[in-house]
């Protein structure tokens, strides 16, 4: 087994423990998300309403939103390696609370226990990354991280809905409890580590509950305000509880400074602001991916299989860029790549949403799109998650690591939620042009990303 050497002789990672975080990565980003191109088949096999299996579908990704700041922190007190174990049987349980589902409850409980074992295992993950590792060594590891995470995300369209065409959509949980139970073996015996200095701070309870309420607020008004109406007093008594939270929160955590559930400080650093932000807008695209899926399904009589197919070409750059970007990232600096990925996605996105194509011209478009949408993301992961991980102290890698992924986690929900939603309220046009426009506006978060990145990342080619 090969093993990296450190500066410090207790930071000392092997591929084996690597190789079981990308398994345990893999959990939520390759199986978890799978659930965006297998709609129609879990609609015709649990009895759960579509307004109710939308919030489901986004559910994985909000809880994981809600406590992933939280299960960093928890990882710093505790103990990186445990947050990460307790993550992996978190989703040995929410992956068989799916697999028994047969109405709503047990199947929006299963994936809100998938979103938190993603809170668990992030955050700590990344953590352990930064302390196991040091300079190229890390970037190596970020880099196979990034493959799990992005790199599932590219894969899971194709694999959930080749295993939903098999052999049912059940056993992509199956599959994934199999992955876990990998992951809890190759960790076996893997170094502990945690922070002195965050064993003596209390969990941000107050905050944490705070942070939760108002996430869950907004998400139900996104999601329900079109089948609601979206001046109705409900609606509108969602939007206003969400703000009112939002201000309680904000206001909570600048009181308790350094000891607050998210500790602003971390964000007077503009190179680590411009990573999270950043991240957070480009994974609202993902949303692109559930609107192409149904679209090609419900619009184009295609299969779940068939659309999953036309993501292959995103599935094969996205993993070849993310080396690539790590080379880009040691030679140029992080902006170069940054600032390269967002344009890269959006002319994908926008060459998706050209829905008054004919078959075999949108096809072959769609397919194209997807090769530019893999460029894009791949060659902005790593050098952004190596900006945040660099810039992050080491006393709180663990929560610095969590808000990171909380922008992928958040922007992924809301991504989603804010998808379906428009594209259900613009339906009464026609499903090619909801679609088109939804698209549309996914390309506007890829605009905003390279704004985001221009304005504060720094120009530099050092290696951290």
């Amino acid at each position: 087994m090969s093993t990296v050497s450190l500066e410090h002789p207790r930071s000392a990672g092997n591929d084996r423990w690597l190789a079981g975080i990308v398994l345990g990565v893999l959990t939520f980003w390759l199986f978890a998300q799978s659930v965006i191109n297998v709609v129609p088949d879990i609609k015709s096999s649990v009895a759960i309403p579509a307004a109710t299996l939308n919030l489901a579908i986004s559910l994985s990704a909000l809880f994981s939103g809600c406590f992933i700041v939280a299960c960093g922190g928890l990882a710093d007190r505790f103990g990186r390696v445990r947050l990460t174990r307790l993550g992996l049987w978190l989703s040995l349980a929410g992956s068989l609370m799916l697999v028994l589902a047969q109405e709503s409850t047990l199947f929006l409980v299963g994936r809100a226990v998938q979103g938190l074992s993603a809170a668990c295992i992030m955050p700590a993950t990344l953590a352990l990354i930064k302390t196991w590792y040091q300079g190229a060594a890390r970037q190596r590891a970020i880099s196979f991280w990034v493959i799990g995470s992005w790199g599932g995300s590219g894969l899971c369209s194709l694999v959930g809905g080749a295993i939903a065409t098999g052999i049912g959509w059940r056993w992509i949980f199956i599959i994934s409890m199999l992955f876990a139970g990998l992951a809890l073996l190759l960790l076996r015996g893997a170094q502990e580590n945690r922070s002195e200095q965050a064993a003596r701070h209390r969990l941000d309870l107050p905050g944490l509950i705070l942070l939760a309420a108002a996430l869950v607020l907004l998400n139900l008004f996104i999601t329900k305000g079109r089948d609601w109406g979206w001046a109705s007093p409900a609606t509108l008594g969602l939007l206003a509880g969400f703000v009112i939270t939002a201000l309680c929160f904000f206001r909570a955590e600048r009181r308790r400074g350094g000891q607050a559930l998210i500790d602003f400080s971390l964000f007077a650093n503009r190179a680590y602001s411009g990573a999270v932000i950043s991240n957070m807008l480009l994974n609202g695209c993902i949303g692109t991916m559930m609107i192409a899926s149904i679209y090609m399904q419900q619009g184009r009589q295609f299969s779940a299989f068939q659309t999953g197919l036309m993501t292959m070409g995103y599935l094969v750059t996205v993993l070849a860029m993310i080396r690539v970007g790590e080379k880009l990232l040691q030679r140029y600096g992080a902006r170069l790549p940054m600032m390269i990925g967002p344009v890269l996605t959006g002319l994908g996105i926008f060459f998706i949403s050209c829905t008054f194509l004919g078959d075999t011209a949108y096809v072959a478009t769609v397919f194209a799109s997807y090769v530019l949408f893999g460029l894009g993301l791949g060659c902005y992961a790593t050098p952004s998650t190596d900006t945040a991980v660099s810039h992050a102290p080491h006393d709180k890698a663990g929560v610095a690591s969590g808000l990171y992924k909380m922008g992928s986690s958040l922007g992924g929900a809301f991504g989603l939620a804010i998808s379906a939603s428009l594209y259900g309220l613009l339906l009464p046009l026609g499903m090619a042009r909801a679609a088109q426009f939804t698209l549309l506006a996914n390309t506007g978060l890829c605009l905003a990303a390279l704004v985001v990145v221009f304005l504060m990342v720094p120009r530099s080619n050092q290696l951290s």
